[in-house]
């Protein structure tokens, strides 16, 4: 199991000092001086946005296509426990001595820069390598945050998958539906077929737009996988595994490849994508469901899915979240299921302290000195539900496995 842990990885993660910076010159110049401004010749592409469901998505998409026979490289961000987990090629993570080998070729290609690469660009280019090395004959991108102007647009796509897009990120893509629309929709090029899953009309606005203006074909996901089994939990993962089903169809259909009903059924039966209503058990045996739940459309349907599971049963709820969210809305959506809020400290700058998400709970909370404390508060005679940010999930995750973490911004 790679361990995300070397003086090649403290430097990459010491780039995060550059900040988040939205556009594509930094990271076309970057690409182009690793050689890889482009995927490999004869490699499809196939590109992931939206707010909620594009993780789920791109791991559906990635399984169906291993299944069927194509070598997968697959990015994804942010990682639960270890770096590795962003980049993976056939299923499997990148080994840390590929992240250490070409950690130390973006440090020395970049060290006279005057304008350094921010700490997203470097792994997306680190990324790219990698896929061009391995042979890589599909690439699955996640946007990391936006779309017009996230590192992965400056590849060149085949399909771009619209997940579906509600508020998120303001401080960064607008205060409004519209403008962050604009911005997942920005993954829409000429010559792109684009795939949506069902959207708010207002969103459906922008990307019928943008689809006219470049001429693109549009295609609308219009009912969710009913009759085969998934890897992932919970109704809206039908509609997911639709949209990702969509998407491989049409590469197949580019690439004359057959894509067989058995290949479909396995791909679809046997994705896995942690931290989405992930059902495992703590150390002592207590039952916990993972879900990473961030914004407040995630948490309706954390909610619906937990009631059609437990009806009216409530729980108690190990909760974190950042202080740039939405938070009262969040928690008065997930408080009809809750009992007991177990509010815990979580090592991230961006998690609001458990004193003042207090302020915000009208219920019963309780404030443990630590992670560890609350998870040893786990009980096997109930489920306790983890959710609010990726930061507890990751850090969680790690406290089980007795893993080294170590969470980033980005």
């Amino acid at each position: 199991m790679p361990s995300s842990s070397s003086r090649e990885l403290d430097w990459l993660y010491s780039s995060q000092v550059f900040g988040i910076k939205l556009g594509l010159e930094g990271t076309q110049r970057l690409l182009k001086a690793c050689g890889v401004a482009q995927a490999p010749e004869g490699c499809r592409v196939i590109h992931v946005a939206g707010s909620n469901g594009k993780g789920s998505s791109c791991a559906f998409a990635e399984s169906i296509a291993r299944a069927s026979g194509y070598r997968t490289g697959f990015f994804s961000s942010p990682h639960l426990i270890r770096f590795n987990e962003r980049i993976r090629v056939g299923g499997e993570m990148i080994a840390d001595a590929d992240v250490n080998r070409l950690i130390r070729k973006l440090r020395v290609l970049t060290e006279d820069w005057e304008s350094k690469p921010t700490f997203f660009e470097y792994v997306f280019a680190l990324a790219m390598i990698y896929f061009s090395e391995q042979g890589c004959n599909l690439l699955i991108l996640e946007t990391g945050l936006g779309g017009r102007l996230d590192a992965t647009n400056a590849i060149d796509k085949d399909i771009a998958l619209l997940a579906p897009i509600t508020f998120e990120h303001t401080q960064y893509l607008g205060d409004t539906l519209t403008a962050i629309a604009s911005e997942k929709a920005g993954i829409i090029h000429r010559g792109v077929q684009v795939i949506s899953s069902p959207q708010e009309a207002e969103v459906e606005k922008v990307i019928d737009a943008r689809c006219a203006k470049f001429g693109c074909q549009l295609e609308q996901i219009q009912q969710p996988i009913s009759d085969k089994a998934l890897g992932l939990y919970g109704a809206h993962q039908s509609w997911n595994a639709a949209l990702a089903l969509a998407g491989i169809e049409q590469i197949a259909r580019l690439t004359g490849h057959e894509l067989k009903p058995e290949h479909i059924e396995l791909g679809l039966a046997s994705t896995c994508w942690p931290g989405r209503y992930e059902r495992c058990l703590s150390p002592a045996g207590a039952p916990l469901i993972l879900d990473g739940a961030h914004n407040p459309h995630a948490m309706h349907v954390l909610k619906e899915t937990w009631q059609s599971e437990h009806g009216e049963q409530r729980c108690n709820c190990i909760f974190a979240a950042s202080a740039d969210k939405e938070l009262g809305e969040m928690v008065t959506i997930l408080s009809p299921i809750v009992k007991q809020w177990i509010l815990p400290p979580v090592n991230s700058p961006r998690i609001m302290p458990a004193a003042e998400l207090a302020e915000l709970i009208e219920g019963d909370t309780i404030m443990p000195e630590s992670l560890g404390e609350a998870l040893d508060g786990a009980t096997r005679d109930e489920t306790t539900l983890v959710c609010g940010s990726f930061f507890l999930l990751g850090e969680l995750a790690a406290l089980m496995e007795e893993s080294p973490y170590r969470s980033t911004q980005q």
